[in-house]
């Protein structure tokens, strides 16, 4: 077995099923049954008052677009310039 680095593990059991059915539904409503899909999203559920736990993520996107994404949005809540690039 390799090891997770944060965020890399599978969604965990108890969160696995919720976390799957609505991303079927968030992609649904977003982009209906056409393809190509034209809006992507992320989903992340984490801990609130537990900050030794892991956060959860799903997306219709691709990881490597959303890691760029959420660099950028880190960046504006920091105070930095817009940023842009591609994955």
């Amino acid at each position: 077995m390799t090891k997770h680095t944060l965020g890399d593990a599978p969604i965990e059991l108890k969160h696995r099923d919720m976390m799957n059915e609505l991303a079927k539904k968030l992609d649904g409503f977003f982009n209906g049954p056409d393809k190509p899909k034209h809006t992507g999203f992320v989903l992340m559920v984490f801990p609130l008052e537990d900050h030794g736990g892991r956060c959860n993520y799903i997306s219709n996107g691709k990881r490597e677009d959303v890691v760029i994404m959420l660099k950028e949005q880190i960046k504006r809540f920091e105070g930095q310039p817009d940023l842009t690039g591609h994955g």
